[in-house]
């Protein structure tokens, strides 16, 4: 994937971003990234989607991560709202982006479905979220403070380092500090989620450290999603089962 493409937006971000071309018509396949992820830790999973489907692919580090411009923190604790209604839809003007499918992994899942909710894009035709948050629960608050420990005490923030480079403390302690607030307890997405009217394919591993299946159960009550859940499968299918993630997005993006 082609690398050191930066857009810059109105707000004067210049956002990080990579493409992989289309080989057929269709719409652009749009990767949005985990909160810690940025352009590079998404590997090869944008080439092997575009080989497995033929559309195109963008993705992006969001502000913050990455080698995107930096940010102020404390991050607002509605990141996500502000990344799906102020950032992403400038973005896909910048690029050129006429029809897409919005396919997110964990933050990136939860802007995606804000996005698709609140800002109700013609363009969009569809919303595929692996491993997705819609609300805060104990589980992913004490797996948050575990990593906190780790980056501050067991290496975490030397091995993000060499993706996120002088981004690195803005872009965990941004992550960390917003989901560990005392105010973000009471965050919820799930009025966006039951807004969105466009078809939503939702996959998770039943080992997923971050939540518990209650995410997937809302997705697939508000919004009518496809709900797949994978065995042996932790935070990231995409990675730890590639061909199986591959193979249910092409099958989405079909039916579209």
């Amino acid at each position: 994937m082609a690398t050191g493409n930066f857009i810059t937006l109105p707000d004067g971000n210049a956002l990080e971003c990579a493409r992989e071309p289309a080989r057929r018509d269709g719409p652009t396949l749009v990767l949005l990234h985990e909160g810690l992820g940025c352009v590079a830790m998404w590997k090869d999973f944008p080439a092997r989607l575009a080989a497995a489907t033929g559309l195109g692919v963008l993705c992006y580090s969001r502000a913050g991560y990455g080698a995107s411009s930096a940010i102020a923190l404390p991050r607002p604790l509605d990141f996500h709202t502000r990344e799906a209604c102020e950032v992403l839809g400038p973005l896909l003007d910048a690029a050129g982006i006429g029809e897409c499918v919005l396919i997110g992994h964990s933050d990136g899942a939860s802007i995606a479905l804000v996005y698709a909710g609140r800002v109700a894009d013609p363009r969009v035709r569809g919303v595929a979220v692996m491993a997705p948050h819609v609300l805060t629960e104990d589980k992913t608050l004490r797996t948050i403070a575990a990593a906190d420990r780790a980056f501050r005490e067991h290496g975490l923030r030397e091995r993000l380092a060499r993706y996120h480079g002088d981004n690195v403390d803005r872009a965990f302690r941004g992550w960390c500090d917003a989901w560990l607030d005392p105010g973000f307890r009471c965050w919820d997405i799930c009025d966006a989620v039951a807004a969105s009217t466009v078809p939503v394919l939702c996959i998770r591993g039943n080992n997923d450290p971050y939540n518990t299946p209650v995410h997937a159960e809302r997705i697939a009550a508000l919004a009518g999603a496809r709900r797949v859940d994978l065995a042996d499968c932790g935070h990231a299918p995409h990675a730890e089962q590639t061909d199986t993630v591959l193979a249910l997005l092409d099958d989405f993006v079909a039916t579209l």
